[in-house]
């Protein structure tokens, strides 16, 4: 029998999904993606890559790039590392991943959201990148085998899920030992307020799923991880988001409470040696 939690998830997986296809079609017609908290040239996403960086990919890549950081410019990969992104939207990390890794590694991206894939396979195939592969799946189930991955990034996706201790342990999984967990995501410092926590739009705008960052430390230790580190990338006023979060018709005072206690993070961690 489905609990009301099962049906809260799923009814969040469905409107995730739903916002970032809606997303990913635009961007395959006119490479301007609809707003939202976490969106393409908003306080959290601005000024993420270098013009290096972008330059040489499609431009739909940077287009749809939805993050709060830059996870590979944070993470030492090596040639003929093996990369998973988790929720890689589409494509721009794993892109830029395969291009460090070289050919004689590889990088996979995973997305639930066929429209994303689609533009990511499209970017790809504009990149001339043939060390990639795009995977249809969720990051609380992931489909690759026990001990496959040397290093996991991802960008701002784990705090939209309503599983993220499943997350985790699947990311240990499927981490070979030594392996690295590098991400990009948004970590609250202190208590959001709960009408925060329950506006889908702040949940979507990767705001309302911010785990606590010592939540996330305990989730990770108890996943098997060690070597914890939070390190804050960059902090979030209200003032910095106060037109954005206008513009989607979301009352400024129900985020007063959160002024500058979320932050964008680079969240490492390893999976201990055999």
């Amino acid at each position: 029998m489905t609990n009301s939690t099962d049906t809260e998830r799923a009814r969040l997986l469905e409107q995730v999904r739903d916002r970032y296809g809606e997303m990913a079609r635009q961007i395959m017609t006119d490479t301007s993606p609809t707003k939202c908290g976490c969106g393409h040239d908003d306080p959290i996403t601005r000024d993420l890559y270098t013009s290096d960086e972008t330059d040489v990919l499609p431009p739909a890549a940077g287009a749809a790039s939805l993050g709060c950081g830059n996870p590979t410019a944070l993470v030492d990969l090596h040639e003929g590392d093996v990369v998973l992104d988790l929720g890689s939207g589409g494509g721009i990390d794993v892109l830029l991943s395969a291009r460090r890794v070289g050919s004689r590694g590889r990088a996979y991206g995973l997305d639930m959201t066929d429209e994303m894939l689609e533009l990511a396979r499209r970017n790809q195939a504009e990149a001339g990148l043939d060390n990639v592969e795009f995977l249809k799946g969720h990051m609380e189930d992931i489909p690759l085998p026990d001990d496959t991955v040397d290093v996991i990034i991802s960008n701002c996706v784990i705090n939209l899920s309503a599983d993220k201790a499943r997350v985790l342990r699947e990311a240990f999984r499927v981490l070979r030992p030594g392996g690295r967990f590098a991400v990009s995501d948004v970590v609250a410092r202190g208590e959001i307020d709960p009408r925060i926590r329950s506006s889908v739009e702040a949940w979507i705008g990767c705001l309302a799923g911010a785990l606590d960052e010592d939540e996330y430390r305990s989730l990770l230790t108890q996943a098997g991880f060690s070597g914890i580190e939070v390190v804050p990338t960059r902090v979030y006023h209200l003032a910095d988001a106060a037109d954005l979060l206008a513009a989607q018709g979301i009352d400024i005072d129900e985020f007063a409470a959160a002024d500058g206690t979320l932050m964008s993070a680079f969240v490492r961690a390893t999976k201990p040696a055999a």
